[in-house]
């Protein structure tokens, strides 16, 4: 396997399930179908989303075949990754303008009108009752209650809706109907994904690998979101964006060149052999860089020295 694959599989990598498979898919040579699916609940994106894109586009260059999904469907009923209460649902319009949204902001990572995208209410929408009983009969409850935010709730004894458990039933089909190869994703989805690779087995489509990103730390050292407002958006302004990242823990510096940045690894480990604030600077910059362009990285950079020195 070369360089390159083997980056694929690692870099911003929490877990690919089997590894093996995702291996042997990677050193055919052949043109993966991989797809990312968003549910666009919320309208503003941070750079922990940003890690997911990221991989995506490292695919989309080697050549692969990137498909986007949005949850036009799942969105309305919201999944409970992560979450300790249920998700108020939103309308089919709410979800639109979301996406719209949503796509400004992913452009700056991944040219999203130059990839397939498709939308889950196209056979979510038309599934009879017999067609959801068919899916259902593929978990069980024992299966559903593994998840650990449910096990967390019926410990704390709050509810869990039965159209919580259908979820990943739900998302699961997608993998199903796409028939990929691989399907990425944040660590948080881990559950959702291995439903839908069981899902495609039952109904004897391609064997699919799972690759979960890692999820990044904010400002604060406390999982990146805008629920702990320690998040660090992707249209904040230069100044600010570098601002907020020359305060991050030192701790976190490494993870971001890794996650959220293109410089290689080698180089990574020469930045970071020399003073943290030289590596948080440069780190600051890249990302900078990324967003809002070299001119307006290095005035950002300017402005803070001038600001704190």
């Amino acid at each position: 396997m070369t360089k390159d694959m083997e980056e694929l599989l690692t870099r911003a990598v929490e877990k690919v399930i089997p590894r093996e498979l995702a291996r042997k898919k990677l050193m055919s040579g052949e043109k993966l179908r991989i797809y990312f699916g968003v549910d666009p609940t919320g309208a503003k994106l941070h750079l922990g989303h940003s890690v997911p894109l990221r991989k995506l586009k490292a695919f989309a260059s080697a050549g692969h075949e990137i498909i986007f999904l949005v949850g036009s469907f799942t969105a309305m009923i919201g999944d409970p990754s992560g979450r300790d209460m249920m998700r108020s649902p939103l309308s089919r319009e709410e979800v639109e303008q979301n996406f719209q949204t949503y796509k400004l902001q992913a452009g700056k990572i991944l040219d999203i009108s130059s990839i397939e995208v498709r939308y889950n209410h196209e056979w979510l929408d038309p599934l009879r009752f017999k067609d959801v009983a068919e899916l259902a009969s593929n978990f069980t409850v024992q299966q559903m209650l593994q998840r650990d935010m449910f096990e967390k709730r019926m410990k704390e004894g709050k509810p869990i809706s039965v159209l919580e458990f259908l979820y990943p039933l739900m998302v699961g089909y997608d993998s199903v109907v796409l028939d990929v190869d691989c399907e990425l994703g944040g660590s948080d989805q881990e559950f959702n994904m291995l439903a839908g690779r069981s899902l495609q087995a039952a109904y004897k489509k391609r064997d699919k690998f799972v690759l979960t990103t890692r999820l990044i730390e904010g400002v604060d050292g406390r999982k990146m979101s805008k629920t702990y407002d320690n998040a660090i958006y992707l249209e904040d302004l230069p100044s600010d964006m570098y601002g907020k990242l020359m305060s991050i823990k030192d701790s976190l510096i490494k993870t971001y060149f890794e996650c959220l940045t293109d410089v290689s690894m080698d180089e990574v480990e020469e930045i970071l052999s020399g003073h943290p604030k030289e590596a948080k600077m440069r780190l600051a910059f890249e990302i900078t860089k990324i967003y809002h362009g070299e001119k307006a990285a290095r005035k950002a950079a300017e402005n803070f020295e001038e600001t704190f020195s």
